[in-house]
């Protein structure tokens, strides 16, 4: 008991429970968007249900790939055509799908948001509860295969990574409503939302086709480093913020000639 409850172990608790909060980011920005698209009245219900449906699964997921690793690393299939190949496995190809489908998620929202007509009113309940609930666990797994090989290449202590993985889904289901609710008041970082959400699937993609040794026409799929894909992320937030104040002092400049004209034009 005492080699489980040593320094080594809480320290490594630490550095894992900070790998969570960091990773998982990228998934209360899908919560959120997920969430939008049930009945207002339902969606911190869909938030939360997820969160914790997601959180039993993981500790789940986390036993079997302790306990099986292996499978999830050999190869499934592989084909070799004139202008591609590739050997996928499991964990390949739960990465590649994953990130296809926040790619589609994102360009569609972002879509969406250029033909809509009336901004208040275009978000309408477009899928069941069952429905949001289940994109929300999976897409949460897809994002946390990742995270527990992470894990696992820090310590083999089921107990800590489990502990790990529960303590930073009660982080997410405290600051799911906070972030849905910053987003609909600031309709503005919706739109970064989206775009980092697009990276997020570029980054799993590329990722996947690593995994699972892709060339195309002969060149291999390389993965996106993860300190290129935060650097991508901070000029992101940078350039929002710095257009966002700079409408924000053209509109108060168009306001002020406006007053300017109306005063002139009455005198």
């Amino acid at each position: 008991m005492s080699g489980l409850l040593s320094p080594e172990n809480w320290f490594t608790l630490a550095m894992l429970i900070l790998l969570q909060a960091v990773l998982g980011f990228d998934n209360l920005l899908y919560i959120s968007i997920e969430s939008k698209r049930v009945a207002r009245d339902r969606q911190a219900y869909v938030r939360r249900m997820g969160i914790l449906i997601a959180i039993a699964l993981r500790i789940v997921l986390l036993f079997v790939i302790v306990n099986a690793i292996q499978y999830f690393q050999d190869p499934v299939f592989a084909f070799h055509l004139p202008f591609a190949e590739g050997t996928f496995n499991v964990h390949a190809i739960i990465v590649l799908l994953g990130g296809v489908f926040i790619i589609y998620t994102a360009v569609k929202e972002i879509a969406h948001m250029l033909s809509v007509h009336d901004i208040e009113g275009e978000r309408q309940s477009s899928r069941s509860v069952a429905s949001a609930i289940f994109w929300i666990v999976a897409m949460n797994l897809v994002f946390s295969f990742d995270s527990i090989l992470s894990a696992l290449a820090l310590t083999q202590v089921f107990w800590v990574m489990a502990t790990a993985i529960v303590i930073s889904g009660l982080m997410m289901l405290l600051l799911a409503d906070h972030v849905s609710e910053f987003l609909k008041k600031n309709r503005l970082y919706e739109v970064l939302g989206l775009f980092i959400l697009f990276i997020v699937g570029i980054l799993l993609v590329s990722e996947g086709g690593h995994l699972s040794h892709l060339k195309l026409f002969g060149y291999a799929i390389e993965p996106m480093a993860k300190s290129t894909f935060y650097f991508v992320i901070g000029i992101l937030v940078i350039v929002d913020v710095v257009q966002g104040r700079y409408q924000k002092k053209l509109m108060a400049q168009k306001a002020h000639e406006i007053d300017k004209s109306d005063f002139n034009s009455k005198s």
